[in-house]
């Protein structure tokens, strides 16, 4: 028997529907749970209501239904990682509990570096979960040595989101590659990852406003030769200060 979601004794009314062809504009008969169909004219037609109900998540989706579209696999992976990213997300405001000031920086951050992300590439898992987390040994470095300095959250940060990623089941290679750059992300070495630069210049996109130096034109374009090297991080910082 097949699950309520697919069985078609279950669909209600707008599960079966008419879409135009954008070629010849005739109707083409959709059922929810096709991904595409041909019109009479030869045209290929894209679902555009495509609902594979549990399909998209359940692990024993190809034993219930038969044979999963490759594009809802693909619809299953985003979602997962999406998911993954706000419980990455979410981990790092509890942690950071009533330290809003914390909390704000690292939104910020993980906004810069989704647009520097999206526009140089990279393993967005990576970038986030480090963007989240960079901060995240900043109060363990206060408690243990009466200082957050760099150097000091470099030497915490690392186990604290190691642990919360270790949780979360993120794959191990992700960890370790989130964990050290953590472990540096104040000190970037001679030759650095994409992923880390992303960060590098995420993070000091938003302590040029949380500094104070946002207004002093010759600090920012010192820090445009020292800290940014990306495309991207370059036009960004040039648009938000030096326009």
């Amino acid at each position: 028997m097949k699950c309520p979601g697919q069985d078609m004794r279950f669909w209600r009314p707008g599960d079966i529907f008419d879409a135009p062809c954008r070629k010849c504009g005739r109707k083409v008969e959709f059922f929810k749970d096709e991904v595409r169909r041909k019109c009479c004219c030869g045209h290929e037609i894209v679902n555009p209501k495509s609902d594979f109900g549990c399909a998209q998540w359940c692990p024993y989706a190809e034993q219930c239904i038969g044979t999963v579209p490759e594009e809802v696999k693909q619809r299953r992976k985003t979602e997962e990682k999406d998911l993954l990213r706000q419980r990455i997300a979410l981990e790092m405001k509890k942690y950071f509990g009533t330290d809003f000031k914390r909390v704000h920086h690292a939104i910020e951050v993980a906004r810069f570096a989704e647009k520097i992300l999206k526009m140089e590439g990279g393993n967005p898992l990576v970038v986030m979960a480090a963007a989240y987390l960079h901060d995240i040994g900043i109060h363990e470095a206060d408690r243990k040595y009466g200082s957050h300095s760099g150097h000091y959250q470099e030497m915490e940060g690392p186990g604290i989101a190691g642990g919360i990623l270790e949780r979360l089941n993120v794959p191990k290679q992700v960890i370790d590659e989130v964990c050290d750059i953590i472990g540096h992300h104040h000190s970037p070495r001679e030759e650095e990852t994409l992923h880390f630069q992303i960060l590098y210049e995420a993070d000091g996109l938003v302590n040029i406003e949380e500094e104070g130096i946002s207004k002093d034109r010759e600090k920012v374009e010192q820090l445009i030769g020292k800290v940014f090297r990306t495309v991207t991080g370059k036009r960004l910082v040039e648009e938000l200060y030096l326009a």
